[in-house]
């Protein structure tokens, strides 16, 4: 199946749900089209102000990684703004909570997005499917919290880093490695069905084909618990890794079922099912143990200069809120946007075609978050590493680095045979 044909459905949910404090919204005047300081201008721009939109959760199940990712959004912008904004005017943020709710996140859309010049967080898979035609028929540049390929190839929406399946080529390639697999051996797929799941799925199929490993496949619901009758499963076949596409709750409790049960094989996650949380459960010692997490973004315990001024600042600003990839994802978002409107206002358009096109121009973005992304061509993931972390407690993200940003020769001939 065609990585671009994924079918729409919810994607990654977050079990964990942090309490909410509150957050105000603004910029509610909805400025028109035309001519500004000599600058073409579109909705949500005039000579004074540029508006974008966060459609997030605030307080549903995508709450611990939405609050930080609008927290460091709006982090970025005010340090923005306090330099002298863009083109002579102030970034502002127009927040709304969808709460997890695609009909929220619709009714959202539609009130916000007379007022806005672009949306610079989108936050969940599903959402995000709902409002697709509406984005395009509105030139509406957005940045999607999901990474799924079903995302690419739109003119104005935009992936903002790996996509999860090179996440998952990267991620078996170093398991069979680490973990010794080989030819003949049988590994567990667990994973959701939609986008998030089925595009995870695909790359790991792709990566235990070439390696000749033997899946034995068992899928689960969003709503799912408990792992158990999963991991009997899989562990009946004697697999010796699993590969897990899921929300964080169920990865704690597949990895704590597979450990009390005696299947202690390795467990590769994407990282969207994984957030420190996790490490103040029962499965502690599993997870540190037997738990390997993929993605295009590094632990925030990394040396990175530019990772450790963004956890200094986030705790300075925000010290009571517990650090996770969130404040990564806002971050990017933000940078790039910045950037994007930069350009747009050196071409003088800040229509909304006009900071697409911005953003386009973003060939080799690098905003000290260990990858270089290229934002020019919104048919292919920006990004094609992935790194390899593990879960261990007391550093920031409860996250250590194993492997640096990696991409394998075969996310270029899974790229070939989809293309």
């Amino acid at each position: 199946m065609n990585r671009k044909h994924l079918s729409a459905a919810a994607a990654v949910t977050v079990s964990l749900v942090l309490g909410l404090t509150g957050c105000s919204t603004k910029g509610d005047s909805s400025p028109g089209s035309g001519d500004s300081g000599g600058i073409k201008a579109g909705p949500g721009v005039t000579d004074t102000a540029i508006r974008v939109g966060i459609l997030t959760d605030l307080t549903g199940a995508a709450a611990p990684i939405g609050k930080p990712a609008m927290q460091a959004e709006q982090m970025y912008v005010d340090e923005v703004n306090a330099a002298g904004g863009v083109c002579g005017r102030k970034v502002e943020l127009v927040v709304r909570d969808h709460g997890y709710d695609v009909q929220k996140a619709v009714a959202g859309y539609a009130e916000i997005q007379p007022r806005v010049a672009a949306l610079g967080q989108l936050l969940g898979s599903g959402q995000t499917a709902a409002l697709l035609d509406s984005i395009e028929r509105d030139k509406m540049l957005t940045m999607v919290g999901g990474n799924s390929a079903a995302n690419l190839g739109r003119q104005h929406v935009q992936v903002m880093n790996t996509t999860y399946d090179l996440d998952m080529i990267n991620g078996l390639d170093f398991l069979v490695k680490t973990a010794g697999l080989k030819a003949g051996d049988k590994i567990g797929l667990i994973h959701q069905p939609g986008e998030y799941g089925d595009n995870a799925a695909e790359g790991a199929r792709f990566a235990a084909k070439k390696a000749g490993l033997k899946l034995v496949v068992q899928t689960i619901k969003p709503t799912d618990t408990d792992m158990t009758a999963q991991v009997t499963a899989v562990g009946a076949e004697k697999v010796k890794a699993i590969v897990f596409a899921g929300t964080p709750g169920q990865t704690a409790s597949l990895v704590g079922v597979a450990a009390a049960t005696g299947l202690k094989v390795p467990v590769l996650a994407h990282a969207a099912a994984y957030v420190p949380q996790l490490l103040a459960t029962p499965a502690r010692p599993a997870l540190e143990k037997m738990l390997y997490v993929t993605g295009g973004a590094p632990a925030l315990s990394s040396d990175l200069p530019g990772v450790k001024e963004l956890v200094v600042k986030y705790r300075t600003k925000y010290p009571k809120e517990q650090l996770n990839v969130g404040i990564q994802v806002g971050a990017l978002n933000a940078a790039a946007l910045v950037e994007a409107l930069k350009a747009a206002c050196e071409a003088k358009d800040l229509s909304r075609e006009g900071i697409a096109a911005g953003l386009h121009t973003l060939k080799s973005f690098d905003n000290g978050m260990g990858s270089v992304l290229d934002f020019s061509d919104p048919s292919k993931s920006p990004n094609r590493k992935s790194y390899i972390l593990q879960p261990v407690a007391g550093v920031p993200g409860g996250l250590k680095t194993v492997q640096d940003a990696t991409e394998v020769p075969a996310v270029a001939e899974y790229l070939a045979t989809e293309g």
